[in-house]
């Protein structure tokens, strides 16, 4: 119960922090075009694919006790 809890923090966390960063009013995110770049993408997606791990564990978790 406890990953599932965990994974779903991390996406809403995830999302959260990808709303943030996404262009506004015309102007884009201040790691555009830095080398910071690549590795933004890859938190993103190391954030998207740990909360889904974490869900799933937690999901297959409940699931295997009863």
């Amino acid at each position: 119960m406890v990953s599932l809890i965990a994974g779903l923090v991390v996406l809403a966390a995830t999302a959260t922090v990808f709303w943030f960063c996404l262009p506004r009013g015309g102007k884009m995110h201040r790691f555009v075009g830095t080398e910071y770049e690549p590795y933004v993408g890859v938190a993103f997606t190391t954030g998207v694919a740990l909360s889904f791990s974490l869900t799933l564990s937690g999901v297959l978790d409940m699931l295997g006790n009863p």
